[in-house]
């Protein structure tokens, strides 16, 4: 009832705004309309599902994809992430073979899509995630064994996270990496991945050696010393082995964003420990959530109806998740989940109500009013200023007017079915070479020069991202 009340007062506020003071007049008359949600999964930028390209294992999941499918049928798809080890993008010193990645991301990002690197020094399948090379260079490791630690001998090898020759190639690798990749608007995030089994931080399924608070900063250094302006992710598991906040409190703050990689490892009350971790980072920047392989996680029974996921989705304000399996199979066994989290998943932004003149006289003023809500479970960290369109009898934008005074990154989020709107009111002055006669009305958020940018759930959308509300009529003088 409160947001009902909420949304009753923005609107009487819209409306008495508007319409107040005004003698009486055909221009006095008003449009208002209320647009439906109409359940769409949305496609916007800072947001959405995370598809595993590559994995643990590089031949799951995504890469079983022909070259052709781009997983269009996927609802919510904007990122695909790219999960490496180190070895395979420098197998020779100062010789790379990017295409490891560039030729995967050039599909997606043909479609308006962004990728996501990780890139790993140590795995629990291949001895040599972090190249031979550096080990033949003279750094320092550990033989290890899944399950058991260290064993000389054992089939897989892990670095000493704070040697100084694997650190000085890591170093290397890195400013090369961010010589093609930072601060590309294809690129979505880079996860510090260069520290524990996996790139997850953590030797819990490696050598199970303890390392300090000081050795995962000394990595988030080296990362931010060549990514500059694409925005870094570091893992939940850095406060393992006691280390604790220390190191996320760090990563907040370098601006680091935070990812949880263990949703529904366990399944219960166990399902995910970290939320309370993400709290002073969802205001401000984008948390990743990654869940169990799907397969393993319904295995043990700990899946169950996944409802656990777009719980953790709730509770940590998630903008992105991931997609950790085959995706189809997930897709085709999860549909109403994938619908529930879409609907959830990073912002939503609604105008629970517009309104403006019926008519307004070629040369005058149009008064627009809105209560805008964002019913997602993040802010709208990229933020956009809502925009109105009018096009004429061809579809030809006769005019756009953009509220550059409203910024809905402002919107605030709430539980399900509580968000609360926001009013806006301005007045925009008609340009001198808007034509007297009808035109239709498009709404759009975007930048401050009306250029759409955010996907809404509304119906009647120009495939531009304006959506259609209504008609207005410009009168002659």
């Amino acid at each position: 009832m409160r947001g009902e009340f909420r949304l009753a007062l923005a609107a009487a506020i819209v409306a008495a705004t508007v319409a107040g003071g005004a003698a009486a007049s055909a221009q006095d008359e008003r449009v208002a309309v209320r647009p439906a949600d109409t359940g769409a999964a949305l496609e916007n930028p800072g947001m959405g599902w995370v598809l595993h390209f590559y994995d643990n294992v590089p031949a799951h999941y995504g890469s079983r994809l022909a070259p052709s499918d781009t997983l269009d049928d996927f609802p919510g798809l904007t990122v695909v992430y790219l999960r490496i080890p180190w070895s395979y993008l420098e197998p020779e010193e100062g010789k790379f073979n990017w295409s490891v990645v560039d030729g995967p991301a050039q599909r997606w990002i043909a479609k308006g899509k962004q990728v996501a690197f990780r890139f790993s020094c140590s795995e629990s399948w291949m001895r040599w995630a972090t190249p031979e090379w550096v080990s033949k260079a003279g750094a320092k490791g550990h033989d290890f064994k899944v399950g058991t630690g260290v064993v000389e001998g054992g089939p897989f090898w892990e670095p000493d996270y704070d040697d100084p020759v694997f650190l000085e190639k890591l170093d290397r690798f890195l400013a090369a990496a961010a010589a093609r990749y930072d601060g590309c608007p294809e690129v979505a995030f880079v996860d510090v991945g260069s520290f524990g089994v996996w790139g997850e931080g953590h030797t819990g399924a490696s050598t199970r050696l303890p390392y300090s608070a000081a050795t995962v900063k000394r990595h988030i250094d080296l990362h931010l010393k060549h990514f500059k302006r694409t925005l870094l992710a570091a893992n939940d598991d850095f406060a393992d082995s006691g280390r604790g906040q220390e190191t996320i409190d760090y990563a907040l703050a370098k601006g680091l964003t935070l990812r949880d990689d263990s949703i529904l490892v366990q399944g219960g009350k166990n399902a995910y420990f970290h939320a309370a971790m993400a709290q002073p980072f969802w205001p401000r920047l984008p948390v990743i959530l990654e869940s169990e392989h799907y397969g393993p996680s319904k295995e043990r029974g700990n899946w169950k109806d996944g409802s656990q996921y777009l719980q953790a989705v709730e509770e940590y304000h998630a903008s992105y998740a991931s997609i950790h399996w085959w995706p189809r199979e997930f897709l085709a066994e999860n549909k109403d989940l994938v619908d529930r989290i879409n609907r959830r998943l990073g912002y939503r932004l609604v105008p629970a109500e517009v309104s403006w003149p019926k008519s307004v006289p070629a040369g005058g003023e149009l008064r627009l009013a809105a209560a805008w809500k964002n019913v997602g479970v993040a802010p709208c960290l990229p933020g956009g200023w809502p925009a109105i369109t009018l096009k004429d009898e061809k579809g030809g934008i006769a005019g756009v007017f953009a509220d550059d005074t409203f910024d809905v990154k402002s919107l605030p989020v709430a539980a399900p079915g509580r968000a609360e709107p926001r009013a806006q009111d301005v007045t925009f002055r008609l340009p001198f070479n808007l034509k007297p006669g009808t035109y239709q009305v498009y709404v759009s958020v975007g930048t401050r020069t009306g250029t759409p940018r955010i996907a809404m759930p509304l119906a009647d959308g120009d495939g531009q991202r304006r959506y259609r509300l209504g008609t207005i009529e410009i009168t002659g003088k």
